[in-house]
């Protein structure tokens, strides 16, 4: 087969044929529609100005300065799409969108079950609209069951998932993710279902409906767990840095201001690596951490000794000399480390975009490349509002007349 120049790349994605109408919010529906955007699919996001998504006024803000536009968790999530702001509890509004349905391969949405039906956008009636029109809706709990009309956000759905259980200490209260785990989980499964859906529609000429429930998307993460549990009736809980499958585990502070090194050990030879790289040789042969078993018992006279070795060190020294001598080892990195990290800079993961408003801000590509064809970020995330004029006039061919009619009606916001 023969390979594709990069020139002849440039304007060749694998998606460059798609279109989706994008009416997602908050992370899970926005990421995917992102990374589905980078690969050149076309996606028009819906919003509203009564009712914003709530990551337009996140922090941190571009320059410490309030604003819709220039939230940074947003513009990260949202780049190469257009936005257009439509009031959907008006008729015009409805109009509008089925308008995009004609025009689309796939509706996105993530709202809680019953709201596009509410507006007269459920499945059928987009069937209606366009035959073989695929719709994917990623809710809390999915469309049926006792749950699917329970609302609510990653914060609290990584809770009733078990995240927030295993994560913390034994002798405090449950910590849990920082961020919400189970929103990038489900944008993942997503970005799945679409490409799965499309190439359904592809053999067979018939759309579909997806039905994705962001709970038992993250429940794949969870399976040690509640295997543990439903073999050996065992409750796992929070065990801080400890593991039962590897001595020492944990993170260690090295030389600096608030600088440290993830250490683990799984086998016998990992343990005598470390050993060798710390200088504690005589460690080694002592009975008390001559094997596994041995190590779980001393494991608090482990972490000790070994602290009292890394705080000597440098984080990324330490880091590599451990991965040179085979042991798992990874320096915590903060903000300014993932910016400077030398193994992004070589795979370009990392862009600075210039937005309209928040100015130069640095956005994430998609963790995958694809050999043949190009996935890059060109766009900024919209403004709010930004591209009704572009969505109304070039792609769904309105005249002057009925674009100005669409503002001064309050259709388009």
């Amino acid at each position: 087969m023969r390979r594709v120049k990069e020139s002849e790349i440039q304007d060749h994605r694998s998606l460059q044929n798609v279109r989706i109408l994008d009416f997602s919010w908050v992370i899970a529906g926005p990421l995917a529609t992102k990374t589905l955007a980078e690969h050149g699919a076309t996606v028009i996001r819906v919003e509203s100005n009564s009712r914003l998504d709530i990551f337009r006024s996140y922090t941190p803000m571009a320059g410490g300065i309030p604003g819709v536009n220039r939230c940074g968790f947003f513009n990260t999530q949202n780049s190469n799409k257009y936005g257009i702001t439509l009031n959907l509890n008006l008729p015009g509004g409805i109009d509008i969108v089925k308008r995009l349905v004609s025009w689309a391969d796939v509706v996105i949405e993530n709202y809680m079950p019953g709201t596009m039906e509410k507006w007269g956008l459920g499945y059928r009636e987009l069937q209606a609209i366009k035959p073989d029109i695929i719709m994917a809706r990623a809710t809390t709990h999915g469309q049926t069951g006792p749950l699917a009309g329970q609302g609510g956000f990653g914060f609290m759905l990584q809770a009733e998932c078990g995240f927030t259980n295993l994560v913390g200490w034994p002798d405090r209260a449950p910590a849990g993710p920082t961020t919400a785990y189970t929103d990038t989980i489900a944008a993942a499964y997503l970005v799945t279902a679409v490409l799965a859906s499309l190439e359904y529609r592809r053999r067979t000429g018939e759309g579909l409906l997806v039905d994705l429930s962001q709970f038992e998307a993250s429940l794949s993460c969870l399976a040690p767990a509640i295997l543990d549990f439903t073999v050996n009736g065992r409750v796992q809980n929070a065990n801080g840095n400890r593991s039962p499958v590897a001595a020492p585990h944990g993170v260690y502070r090295c030389r600096g201001d608030d600088r440290w090194c993830a250490i683990a050990a799984c086998s016998d030879d990992e343990w005598h690596a470390l050993c060798q790289v710390l200088g504690m040789t005589g460690c080694a042969k002592d009975p008390r951490f001559a094997s596994l078993l041995a190590r779980k018992e001393h494991e608090d006279e482990l972490d000790e000794m070994i602290s009292a070795l890394t705080v000597n060190w440098k984080a990324e020294e330490l880091m590599l000399r451990l991965q040179q001598a085979g042991v798992p080892a990874g320096i915590v990195q903060n903000g300014q480390d993932l910016a400077e990290d030398p193994q992004f800079r070589h795979r370009e993961v990392l862009r600075v975009i210039e937005h309209p408003e928040a100015g130069p801000y640095t956005d994430i590509r998609s963790p995958f490349k694809l050999s043949e064809t190009r996935g890059d970020l060109d766009r900024p995330a919209p403004c709010l509002g930004q591209h009704n004029e572009y969505v109304c006039r070039n792609i769904l061919g309105m005249s002057d007349e009925e674009f100005v009619e669409l503002i001064s009606s309050g259709v388009l916001e």
